[in-house]
């Protein structure tokens, strides 16, 4: 189809400029045009899981002019917002809560007595997250009117892995089924008796030539699979799903990739990417970064204690351990989009004498909460989990930003948080993590490269510099910054107590509360949201101590509701850069004694 193919064109180069989220797209161009004439985005609610599949949505609704700023400070987002678009029915970002979401607004609309239909949208991926089944259940109780829309491709990021998947690959009725079925209720549906009488009969005969089809279990009628590149029969079958006015799944096979020759061969590649050529695919690659770091390192301890297992929430690549995975097969462990069972698995490994690492993105660790106190802490257990994107990562925006970890870390009994700052921190934290400590332990690094910070310290608390005028607090990244505003500060006359904490699970900081005795003033930028934050700890212990001070300037994100963009300008924005930091420190001193 020509618009397809156009589409697609305007994607890959599109994408290749800005970075953003290619084969997912490229896999959905005719679903979303099916999806778009036969609903109403702008009165009907078009719910995407997880949402980095919505680049066509966003093209059928007036945003192709701002293309090119996608995922670029202040421009569009590179997923669902309704802040961006009436268009965009709910904000995405993770996976798995689409049907809950939509069967809220189905609700809504008999609760209020409204008129408008409901979709959603969810992949194959996102079916290994437990959530989803829940709002299947509910769906099937509820017997409201919505379409669920099971885009199969056979990946999440990674390829998807355990019994859905395999239950999937099962589940394939010839496309003349679907034809003969719609004629057969349109016949039928005038003599309901006769035609439930049929529909018992069909559906035992069905049950027992046909492979099992839970979602007829769960009492969902369920139709497909159909071929998801085919715009007019998916129009059809989506108008026939939604004319049924009952909770509809509507199977849909597509190709991830799909019309782009490298995205096809490598889906997992090409499915978040920065820069490439839109010819060849070549990536402008960065290098490698923590996560690849900590799947290396982990590599090299596993070689040294056979008890250690890694884990992963379907992001092996994303998290480094794709090479854990090739050389430690039968200890490797893919879990798919189930945060919550990773986190208890790591648990069961741990009370029978395993090591298990668990490593995942910190808004992702944010699903496996109860699990941490419930059934790591409450135990004890030694679970070690490298939480990977700590602070902010850029394109990705807030439902991607590692900034709530620190408060519900530090809520965790027992739970010890390491702050890595550069690659040799990084080896030395996690070898302490899984072979000296006890307990549970978590080790927070950051999306992407180490800075101008290289050293390699473990202690507790870390002094790097003294002086009078202030004590400056950092960890992990924002040493970076606490230097250079170090260095502008030096220039000027001034000297700040430059301190730097490795581990912030502790309440007690005696070489932070003798600086402040010292310099009465504290400086402490974190790239974190207020609530729950180091600097409330730091303040309460100085308080606790009666030490008076002058200025306390807690430099952070807020609320912690980030919009996308580069880290520098989002900690400018925030009030957190290096300069925020220099006129902290300068307005915290009193001005009579206040130097150039």
């Amino acid at each position: 189809m020509p618009l397809c193919k156009e589409i697609r064109e305007f994607l890959i180069d599109s994408v290749s400029k800005t970075g953003g989220h290619l084969a997912s797209n490229l896999g959905t161009v005719e679903l979303t045009l099916a999806l778009h004439r036969v609903y109403d985005t702008r009165r009907d609610r078009l719910v995407f899981d997880v949402g980095h599949q919505s680049y066509t949505h966003k093209l059928l609704t007036g945003r192709r002019e701002q293309f090119s700023t996608l995922r670029q400070h202040g421009g569009l987002s590179g997923f669902p917002r309704p802040y961006e678009s009436e268009d965009d029915a709910f904000l995405a970002g993770h996976a798995s809560n689409s049907i809950s979401v939509a069967l809220g607004m189905a609700q809504a609309r008999t609760l209020l007595g409204q008129d408008y239909d409901v979709v959603a949208v969810i992949g194959d991926g996102a079916l290994t997250g437990g959530l989803a089944y829940e709002g299947l259940a509910g769906a099937a109780a509820s017997g409201e009117a919505m379409v669920i829309v099971l885009n199969d491709n056979n990946m999440s990021i990674d390829p998807n892995v355990g019994g859905i998947a395999s239950l999937l690959q099962k589940m394939r009725i010839k496309p003349s089924y679907i034809s003969f079925k719609k004629a057969y209720r349109a016949i039928f549906s005038q003599l309901p008796a006769i035609y439930q009488f049929n529909h018992r009969i069909k559906e035992r005969i069905k049950d027992s030539i046909l492979p099992g089809n839970m979602f007829s279990a769960m009492d969902l009628s369920y139709i497909g699979p159909v071929d998801g590149h085919d715009v007019k029969r998916l129009e059809s079958v989506l108008r026939w799903a939604r004319d049924m006015r009952q909770p509809v799944i509507v199977h849909v096979l597509t190709q991830k990739g799909k019309g782009c020759a490298f995205a096809e061969a490598h889906p997992e590649r090409y499915h978040g990417v920065g820069p490439f050529d839109p010819v060849t695919g070549e990536l402008k690659s960065s290098g490698e970064g923590f996560s690849e770091k900590f799947g290396e390192l982990l590599c090299k301890f596993a070689e040294k204690d056979p008890r250690i297992t890694a884990i992963t929430a379907a992001m092996a690549c994303g998290t480094g351990l794709d090479r854990f995975a090739a050389r430690f097969p039968e200890r490797f462990h893919d879990v798919g989009i189930a945060e919550g069972h990773a986190t208890a698995m790591a648990a069961g490994l741990a009370k029978q004498g395993a090591i298990p690492v668990f490593a995942v993105y910190a808004s992702f660790l944010q699903r496996g909460y109860d699990m941490l106190i419930h059934d790591v802490a409450l135990q004890g257990l030694h679970a070690v989990f490298g939480v990977d994107r700590a602070g902010i990562v850029g394109g990705d925006g807030e439902t991607h930003h590692g900034i709530f970890d620190v408060c519900y870390l530090r809520s965790v009994p027992g739970m010890q948080i390491l702050c890595p700052a550069s690659y040799a921190e990084l080896e030395a934290m996690l070898e302490e993590a899984v072979f000296r400590r006890e307990g549970p332990v978590a080790i927070r690094y950051p999306r992407g490269k180490e800075g101008a910070y290289t050293d390699c310290s473990t202690e507790t608390e870390q002094l790097l510099r003294t002086g009078a005028d202030a004590t400056l607090l950092c960890y992990g990244m924002m040493v970076n910054e606490a230097v250079s505003a170090a260095d502008i500060l030096e220039k000027q006359g001034l000297s700040v107590e430059l301190i730097k904490l490795n581990s912030i699970g502790s309440n007690d900081y005696p070489l932070v509360m003798q600086s402040l005795r010292k310099t009465g003033s504290l400086v402490f930028p974190e790239e974190v949201c207020a609530a729950g934050c180091v600097g409330t700890a730091i303040l309460a212990q100085a308080a606790g101590e009666s030490i008076c001070l002058r200025n306390a300037a807690l430099l952070n994100l807020g609320e912690g509701i980030i919009s996308h963009g580069d880290r520098s300008l989002l900690l400018r924005d925030c009030g957190a850069d290096t300069q925020a930091i220099v006129e902290a420190v300068r307005k915290g001193i009193p001005s009579d004694t206040k130097k150039a």
